[in-house]
């Protein structure tokens, strides 16, 4: 391909509508017919990244390979297209008018006022552009974040109306809408759809393709009237209907032909079908699976599930792979007590306690851990998962009763969870922490082994704290493992006790790297053990 085509996805009506499956299921159809994609994700607010915003606020924070902390949606593309994002993937504001200040103090814009329009636009259009530069795709996907209308995407709106004039046939905008259903006059309702459309063109920006969100199906003469008040062709207005699992979505988009429609209107006539079948394949295992495997996960955010996003999706996979279906307990560590611990987790399968920063809930995680423990119960801590696990044999093995993180106790006598030495000197939060994909050598004769099948890993890390190996020998005439060591810094990674049937912790992070044709060997084992008896 001579040229990278760009695609850009916008949303109306409202939000949290699913741009990002969107963006990542045309992605995936178009990756299995043959052409490279790479997907962006460009967020409107002010923060130069999300590492420093509460769960609450905005999901899960997402860590690429490169070390950048980015949105939510950037693990949807890498769990779709099953490729490796960078921090070129995901733009925010903050990010583009710090880019913009910084030019502006170099004197790189010669004394020119900086302005909205051209500077932001520019540095705007620039970023749009990083990807495709590189010749190494064939199409970029950019979903624009917010609303159309909200005054914080305006300036991403204006750059989509610049780069359709420039590029012309090499630039294409989809445009996802909610249709309403009003049950007391059994009727879907278009005008909402029409007036989204209406601001997006007073704006300068005419859809080429229009995706209907909806609960109901749409009919042809629904349909019919959308293109005719929205200046879009029949043809490319599509149904996207509530589906049971996002992983139907690609399916849904190729049965109404949204790639086909996309290659077409950006100058393909002909192009190879897509091949869909190991996808179908995924998919059949998953609904199909008829045996419950019951996981609770324990965490201190589990009132917004997003905030444990990629680790319920690689659940799931590994859940179906194992030809079970997933039945997710979530487990609200503030309220998890000695006194209510065995009725809440007496009835699982299994159980995974969750990352997460500060004191709060913290408890209910080693109270849970010690029941996991003391009653053979399959076990995965992650991140401060695996910091709760050590703290908890500490207290109630090694009898160190006042051990803990001195992230959470400043004073503790008994610091088996540390600052990282280099932590020590920063004084800022943003992007600051030992972040993205570092090497991890296993034991040859651990679990870690056998589950990952090689000698050396590389897995993603969002971390200031580590085990203080001062306690190691202690750990391990108690029965611990450490079978997984950073051989640069000496960092345990990977916790295990071999007595038990399946007790891991891990100081990375394994839901960022799996997807749904490669799921993550540690969930895909952890799953496995909690089902066989």
């Amino acid at each position: 391909m001579s040229k990278t085509k760009y695609i850009f996805v916008t949303g109306g009506v409202a939000s949290s509508l699913g741009k990002g499956i969107i963006s990542s299921s045309l992605g995936k159809l178009l990756k299995a017919r043959g052409f490279r994609v790479t997907i962006q994700k460009f967020d409107p607010y002010i923060n130069i990244d999300p590492g420093t915003l509460n769960p609450y606020e905005h999901g899960e924070c997402y860590v690429t390979v490169d070390g950048h902390e980015a949105d939510l949606d950037l693990g949807h593309y890498e769990r779709f297209l099953n490729v490796r994002t960078t921090r070129a993937n995901n733009i925010t504001t903050g990010r583009i008018y710090q880019n913009v200040i910084e030019k502006e103090r170099r004197g790189d814009y010669l004394g020119k006022t900086v302005q909205v329009i051209p500077h932001i636009t520019d540095e705007i259009k620039e970023n749009i552009k990083q990807l495709g530069n590189t010749k190494e795709f064939d199409f970029v996907i950019t979903e624009i974040g917010g609303t159309v209308g909200d005054i914080e995407s305006l300036p991403y709106i204006e750059s989509v109306r610049q780069l359709k004039w420039e590029l012309g046939k090499d630039c294409l905008n989809i445009h996802l809408t909610y249709v309403p259903y009003i049950a007391a006059a059994k009727e879907l309702k278009t005008k909402p759809t029409q007036h989204s459309v209406k601001q997006l063109q007073e704006l300068g920006v005419q859809p080429d393709i229009l995706v209907l969100r909806t609960e109901h199906p749409i009919t042809q003469s629904v349909r019919n009237k959308v293109a005719l008040f929205c200046n879009v062709e029949a043809n490319a207005v599509i149904e996207c209907i509530d589906a049971p699992t996002i992983y139907e979505v690609p399916l849904r988009m190729q049965a109404e032909g949204l790639d086909e429609i996309v290659l077409k209107k950006m100058g393909y006539e002909s192009a190879p079908k897509a091949d869909m079948v190991g996808w179908s394949d995924f998919l059949t295992k998953m609904q199909n699976a008829k045996e419950i495997v019951k996981i609770g996960l324990v965490g201190k955010y589990v009132g917004l599930p997003d905030a444990y996003k990629s680790i319920i999706e690689s659940l799931i996979l590994a859940s179906a792979y194992n030809d079970r279906k997933l039945n997710l307990e979530l487990i609200n560590s503030e309220k998890l007590t000695t006194d209510n611990v065995a009725k809440k987790l007496s009835c699982l399968d299994g159980v995974l306690i969750a990352p997460g920063f500060g004191q709060r809930g913290v408890e209910g995680k080693f109270i849970a851990c010690k029941y996991a423990r003391e009653n053979n119960m399959p076990i995965l801590g992650i991140c401060l998962g695996m910091q709760c696990m050590i703290i908890e044999i500490a207290r109630n093995v090694l009898g160190y009763v006042d051990a803990n993180s001195t992230e959470l106790d400043e004073n503790t006598k008994a610091n088996v969870i540390d600052m990282m030495e280099e932590q020590k000197k920063l004084t800022t939060k943003g992007g600051t922490m030992r972040l993205g994909a570092y090497d991890c050598v296993l034991d040859e004769s651990s679990l870690a082994h056998q589950i990952y099948g090689k000698k050396q890993i590389q897995e993603r890390h969002r971390h200031r704290y580590e085990f203080n190996n001062n306690y190691k020998s202690e750990f391990e005439k108690a029965g611990v493992k450490f079978s997984g060591i950073n051989p640069n810094t000496n960092l345990v990674e990977i916790i295990e006790i071999p007595s038990l049937k399946w007790y891991v912790g891990v100081q990375f992070h394994p839901e960022y790297s799996s997807t749904a044709e490669t799921p993550h060997p540690l969930f895909l084992n952890f799953i496995k053990a909690t089902i066989v008896k």
